[in-house]
């Protein structure tokens, strides 16, 4: 091996622990899910958390209003979705008239994530992002 080569060498083994690292961190099941779509009673949204034991839909649509109100109730079954065959992945469906909706998924009571397999997203003004969707 040549002095010259050695360099080469060195950045392709770290081009390549890069991309593994960044490939073995991917969770392919997350991207098979589809973002909310039409069905026969409104949109469906689905989650991916199989370790989860409660996921809820928060939005900004006047019903739900981010899950506003179960603090003072106590409820927590605000945007409740379910998982009615233990596979992990959560749906609910909403019936939302046109508009533009912004929405994140939270589980249990305590971590809000934006929709990984929807690409539109807007600001959330914390620093992240909130999931969007536009109802025509």
């Amino acid at each position: 091996m040549t002095r010259r080569s050695r360099p080469v060498i060195l950045v392709s083994l770290i081009l390549a622990v890069a991309l593994l690292s960044d490939c073995a961190g991917l969770d392919l099941i997350k991207r098979r899910l589809r973002p909310p779509y039409r069905v026969s009673d409104g949109f469906l949204f689905q989650f991916e958390a199989p370790s989860a034991h409660r996921v809820q839909l928060a939005g900004n649509w006047e019903w739900n209003d981010w899950l506003r109100g179960q603090a003072q109730t106590g409820s927590y079954l605000i945007g409740l979705m379910e998982d009615e065959d233990g596979d992990g992945i959560w749906s609910r469906v909403e019936d939302l008239p046109p508009g533009r909706y912004q929405y994140k998924f939270v589980i249990d009571e305590r971590t809000w994530k934006e929709d990984p397999n929807n690409p539109l997203r807007v600001d959330d003004g914390y620093g992240g992002y909130n999931s969007l969707l536009i109802v025509e």
